[in-house]
């Protein structure tokens, strides 16, 4: 248990932040298929390091632990390795995470795919075939991981491929990105409506492409939360100002919201998040963050913190992440003395109260749970239980944190 006693931001200090785990994850799958990338500033989580340890090892069982990203973008992988079979695994809740939907496409390629426990949960058994077949239809509106997961592979089948999205787009911005990686590979693509296709990457594969990745903005967010409850200057390093990350997008909502205006330094790829002096707080939050949904735990929690009533919709992924995550925030927001209603698809305020006396922030195996409650130590002492979670996308965490605060 980490406890973290009530401080004070001291300001003007800089934090450098690992690489994108959603980048760096792309381009390893990417750089086993095509063996033609040099990755700089990978991500140091968890979760990027069990991918590629899996990639890098010749083993039927794979056991990726808590890691989602790791075991969608696997099944994929795993699904175009002709002749090789590979039972991919995980923990007892990765075990409860769905993936029909991705499975189900990939048999509808030609791909061999068996459930080994519960129809539609991993554990998978997967016998890599030669995909031909050259269309698929794909719901759109469950996981974005399981399309970029299709899509990390079609530059590498012979006719490539067509994903028609059937339904509303959950977080286009991610697949929006994988796109966007694609092509800086030469890999030709298109996004037109509902329909994205990717053409056969014939390019030489002897020369290197160096990708330098850029730092996870979704880290960046809680950050973002401290800046706007203790109202002092953080910098952040190594980001750009034209980011392809979805959640790129707490810059705008905090300068909207909570009046922390974001200041770009091209040459050092720096952040300044800059509280700006007599900010006037809305009078209530309404947002829909579809294309965001990762950054709604750190929004919740900075509009508790100050007592701004919110209504948070497009939160249709957080029910299947590595927790049911509404009900999470539903539970633990509790204990910060904010009462909420919660549907499948939103999160509201329905009244500020007292926050317990001795608040322990329960984080149920997510590691945004941990990062999220930690900027309310600036209103009240706390405690968050397991707090080793972080390790799943920013082990650095409290090292970082605790450069920033004084008691």
């Amino acid at each position: 248990m980490k406890t973290l006693e009530k401080s004070k931001l001291t300001g003007n200090k800089t934090i450098q932040i690992s690489g994108s785990k959603s980048i760096s994850n792309r381009l390893l799958i990417l750089e086993s298929l095509f063996k033609n990338i040099k990755i700089g500033n990978l991500s140091n989580s968890q979760d990027t390091q069990l991918l590629k340890k899996a990639l890098s090892e010749d083993t039927e069982i794979v056991d990726i632990h808590h890691a989602g990203t790791a075991m969608r973008f696997l099944t994929s992988y795993y699904s175009i390795m002709e002749g090789k079979t590979t039972i991919l695994t995980g923990s007892k809740r990765m075990k409860e995470r769905p993936i029909k939907n991705l499975v189900t496409a990939l048999q509808n390629l030609g791909v061999e795919i068996e459930y080994l426990e519960n129809e539609g949960f991993p554990p998978l058994k997967i016998t890599g075939r030669k995909i031909t077949q050259t269309t698929v239809d794909v719901p759109s509106n469950i996981s974005s991981q399981f399309i970029t997961s299709l899509l990390l592979i079609a530059g590498k089948l012979e006719n490539g491929l067509e994903i028609n999205l059937v339904g509303e787009v959950t977080s286009r911005s991610y697949i929006e990105m994988t796109l966007d990686i694609l092509t800086k590979f030469g890999i030709k693509n298109s996004f037109t409506g509902n329909t994205i296709k990717v053409e056969p990457f014939t390019h030489n594969h002897s020369s290197i492409i160096d990708y330098e990745v850029e730092s996870d903005w979704s880290s960046a967010s809680y950050f973002y939360s401290f800046a706007a409850l203790g109202r002092e200057t953080i910098y952040l390093k190594s980001f750009y100002k034209e980011s392809t990350q979805g959640d790129s997008a707490i810059a705008k909502i905090y300068e909207d919201f909570f009046g922390i205006k974001t200041i770009f330094t091209e040459e050092e790829h720096k952040l300044s998040l800059i509280p700006q002096p007599n900010f006037q707080f809305p009078e209530k939050i309404v947002l829909d963050m579809n294309n965001c949904p990762d950054i709604a735990q750190t929004l919740c929690v900075t509009a508790a913190a100050l007592k701004i009533p919110f209504e948070i919709s497009g939160l249709g992924t957080l029910r299947v992440k590595e927790t049911d995550r509404l009900q999470a925030l539903y539970n633990e927001l509790k204990k910060l003395g904010t009462e909420t209603e919660i549907t499948d698809l939103t999160i509201q305020s329905v009244s500020f109260n007292e926050p317990k006396k001795n608040i322990s922030i329960k984080t149920y195996q997510d590691h945004r749970m941990a990062m999220s409650f930690a900027p309310f130590c600036l209103i009240k002492e706390l405690n968050i239980e397991d707090e080793d979670v972080v390790e799943k996308s920013y082990p650095d965490f409290w090292k970082d944190l605790d450069s920033l605060l004084e008691t």
